[in-house]
């Protein structure tokens, strides 16, 4: 998982760590066992790699004012 991770730097994530704990923010690092993301409010989540049980890439599709996606 952690090899997986570092490839996913510098991306958006969401991050399911079981039923009720989930996360969503870019890659910033990984190291010993942690990952670190930062969310839009620019705060850093550090989630235990250990327990996370999913990770989904985001793809961010840019917004056309004025269309309904």
């Amino acid at each position: 998982m952690e090899e997986l991770l570092k490839q996913l730097l510098g991306k958006k994530i969401d991050v399911s760590c079981g039923t009720n704990a989930s996360f969503r923010g870019d890659v910033v690092d990984v190291k010993s066992g942690v990952l670190y993301l930062r969310d839009e409010e620019e705060k850093v989540a550090y989630v235990a790699i250990g327990q996370i049980a999913v990770v989904y890439e985001i793809k961010d599709h840019p917004s056309r004012p004025g269309f309904v996606s």
